[in-house]
């Protein structure tokens, strides 16, 4: 099955609404003390990573806004990290980066 960029970026989006939905109104007092929830927001960040992965250079430097290398790096911190999860870097990213991602997929899937 070979996907084009934006069933990579509806991937991405499918995540990134995910995460928003989960921590609004979420503290990260209470996100810390959920397992659950620290497992479910790293996989969804694992998973932005990979789909970000996928999408060609081509796409992505027609697209320079979105931090592209950045996300991809980030599923790598947290893949190959031998020293356990930084979850203060997770709920940064979930809070700070994620919104800003979203707003430029949809621009991007409504173009």
């Amino acid at each position: 099955m070979s996907f084009e960029p934006r069933d990579y970026l509806r991937h991405i989006l499918v995540e990134a609404d995910y995460l928003a939905s989960r921590s609004e109104g979420l503290t990260f007092e209470a996100f810390a003390a959920d397992e659950t929830l620290r497992r479910a927001f790293v996989r969804s960040l694992e998973i932005i990573g990979e789909a970000t992965k996928k999408v060609p250079d081509e796409f992505r430097a027609a697209n320079p806004f979105v931090e592209w290398r950045a996300m991809a790096g980030r599923r790598d911190v947290l893949i190959h990290d031998d020293f356990g999860v930084d979850f203060e870097l997770v709920w940064d990213v979930v809070r700070h980066r994620v919104p800003e991602l979203r707003g430029h997929v949809h621009a991007i899937l409504n173009a």
